[in-house]
């Protein structure tokens, strides 16, 4: 009973949440215009203004104005003095050097969470892996984009390493919203998700090296579709 108690509460991983009282405006500023912009509801080149996203978010500007710093810093939006805020565009050849970099880190991230994560993390692993596993080819990009997203925050507690952590999400919200971009095209939603499915179940299992094989098998998927954008 409890563990099916468990899977009915995590049926579904908003990204943000403004009644958790752990969640900092700011937070919930950042989660909810990070999504936004990764699901292409904000487009690449569009100008922002921190009013009319603070009326959207009902809130003040300070949040606002504190989300679109973390963002600038990811990469997903440029602050320019005097001119105001811009999403940032998409560059294929950017994402490619972006991959280099997530390729070694999201493999040192798999491989301490399989052997750091405590036992209800491996059960939200689990968990995570299964509700991938049950996406289609029609399900909503937004919500594969929050399970994606909810393994990698896992993935960053469970390694239980702050700096691979933080140099994971320099990288994270660029290649949600290069994948959704271009994935009807180049790609296969199912078969991305079922890559990561496994992913979160072979840190479930802590198997530091089935994970980071894992990962790299992720990689090279991502890698591959990435490359064919280009033709």
């Amino acid at each position: 009973m409890l563990r099916k108690h468990h899977v009915q509460k995590r049926q579904k991983p908003f990204a943000a949440d403004e009644d958790d009282p752990n969640i900092s405006l700011a937070d919930h500023a950042y989660r909810a215009l990070e999504e936004m912009i990764v699901t292409l509801r904000l487009q690449p080149g569009a100008a922002l203004s921190e009013q009319t996203l603070a009326s959207q978010l009902g809130m003040g500007r300070t949040p606002i104005r504190e989300a679109l710093r973390r963002l600038e810093r990811e990469g997903l939006v440029l602050i320019l003095p005097r001119r105001g805020v811009l999403v940032s565009e998409l560059n294929v050849h950017k994402q490619l050097s972006l991959l280099e970099m997530r390729r070694e880190t999201e493999r040192l991230l798999a491989r301490l969470s399989a052997e750091r994560a405590s036992p209800e993390q491996r059960k939200e692993f689990a968990h995570i892996g299964s509700n991938l596993r049950q996406l289609t080819e029609d399900t909503d990009e937004t919500l594969f984009s929050r399970w994606d997203n909810r393994l990698t925050e896992l993935e960053y507690e469970a390694s239980q390493n702050e700096f691979a952590a933080k140099s994971m999400a320099l990288l994270h919200g660029l290649s949600r919203r290069f994948w959704i971009k271009y994935h009807r095209r180049h790609a296969s939603l199912v078969d991305t998700a079922v890559l990561h499915a496994n992913l979160a179940e072979q840190i479930c299992r802590g198997n530091a090296k089935s994970a980071a094989a894992a990962s790299d098998k992720l990689l090279d998927y991502i890698e591959d579709f990435t490359r064919n954008t280009i033709v």
